[in-house]
């Protein structure tokens, strides 16, 4: 089993103080992960490897050294089994997102999800119960968009034949690391086991070198994959709108004019460039194929103006829009004569407007 890794510019607790996004820790079925700190901590001791934080990290920042979703994905997408098991080709049916289970369910027919190993697995009864909920999310957002083809939960209790000779080649493989030509790998191989028996958090830390990685905007890959399934099926002949709680992944947002005060946090901490503006910060656009839903521009809205919708409509799924959420008039500070964002009338910026507010504390006229 590969270690965990984070990579901090990345994570939605990177880009602000203000983020309440705890997904990871909530869904870790032995407590590896925590919290306490700005990025989550991790124990390798406590990890067994199963991938579901990585699963649900909204933006990819969780990556498990020895298994790639995107690689899973294509290799299952072209052979013709359709089992998906722990003892095959997954470290655990927890290791899939919803995007990439959906994906493949609309390109394969009739795709098993083997859930024979989970009774005698440690962390098999924990996962299951949130599995089974997903299934059914999952199950009832595929006939909302006319597919026939279904997941289903089976307890086939895959074995692999070739399992029984495993031992033996682990053991001569271990005597080989060590030829004058493995000592390298070796070391970083006994390293990283090291690190898995020390049983305390390794706390990661947000260095000067991630600044650029923070400001770049990007799509995970299991948006892409997504994206790249919808658009080789069929359309639905209707387009519905569902529950919002069965999306996991994406969502549709409303924004209160009367409450929002063009402060740009929302689109600026935005990771994925699902919310916008333009040049002149005179809107905030949104799209919803963009959005990954990890909570961070609600987390940073100080007024509450941005709210979750209680419903999505999957056209988003298919035809993608650019919905204006809200439009200011931009008219130049009375001050400092810059261009800004007036929501409420006012003739000078809100940078403007602090500093005479710190003015006036200063000179104490402010009582």
């Amino acid at each position: 089993m590969g270690l965990l890794h984070l990579t901090p510019a990345r994570c939605v607790r990177a880009l602000s103080v203000n983020s309440a996004c705890n997904d990871c820790a909530v869904v870790c079925p032995t407590n590896a992960v925590s919290l306490e700190g700005r990025l989550p901590a991790i124990n390798h001791s406590h990890c067994v490897g199963c991938n579901a934080c990585a699963a649900v990290c909204p933006t990819e920042a969780l990556v498990l050294e020895d298994f790639s979703a995107t690689e899973f994905f294509f290799s299952f997408a072209a052979e013709a089994e359709n089992t998906v098991s722990c003892q095959k080709n997954v470290p655990c049916l927890g290791a899939l997102s919803d995007e990439h289970l959906i994906a493949l369910a609309k390109l394969k027919k009739n795709i098993i999800l083997d859930t024979g190993h989970c009774g005698s697995c440690e962390i098999g009864e924990t996962i299951l119960q949130r599995l089974q909920q997903r299934v059914e999310n999952i199950t009832y957002l595929l006939e909302a968009v006319g597919s026939e083809n279904a997941l289903s939960l089976v307890p086939l209790g895959y074995v692999d034949e070739a399992d029984t000779n495993k031992d033996e080649a682990h053991r001569r493989d271990f005597f080989r690391h060590f030829h004058l030509k493995g000592i390298a790998k070796a070391k970083v191989d006994f390293e990283k086991e090291v690190q898995k028996a020390t049983d305390e958090f390794v706390e990661c830390t947000i260095g000067s070198f991630d600044t650029q990685g923070l400001r770049t905007k990007k799509i995970t890959d299991r948006r892409k994959l997504f994206f790249t399934a919808l658009k080789r099926t069929e359309k639905p002949e209707t387009y519905h709108v569902v529950s919002a709680d069965a999306v996991s992944f994406t969502s549709q947002k409303l924004l209160d004019e009367a409450k929002c005060t063009a402060c740009e946090m929302c689109y600026r901490v935005c990771p994925t460039g699902a919310l916008t503006s333009d040049m002149r910060n005179s809107k905030i656009d949104f799209d919803p194929f963009l959005c990954v839903k990890c909570h961070l521009c609600h987390d940073v809205c100080e007024s509450g103006a941005i709210s979750l919708s209680t419903s999505y409509n999957l056209k988003e799924w298919y035809e993608p829009s650019l919905q204006n959420l809200v439009t200011f008039s931009v008219r130049r500070c009375d001050e400092c004569n810059g261009l800004f964002s007036s929501v409420g009338g006012e003739k000078i910026c809100r940078r403007c407007r602090l500093e005479e507010e710190e003015a006036m504390e200063l000179w104490g006229l402010n009582s």
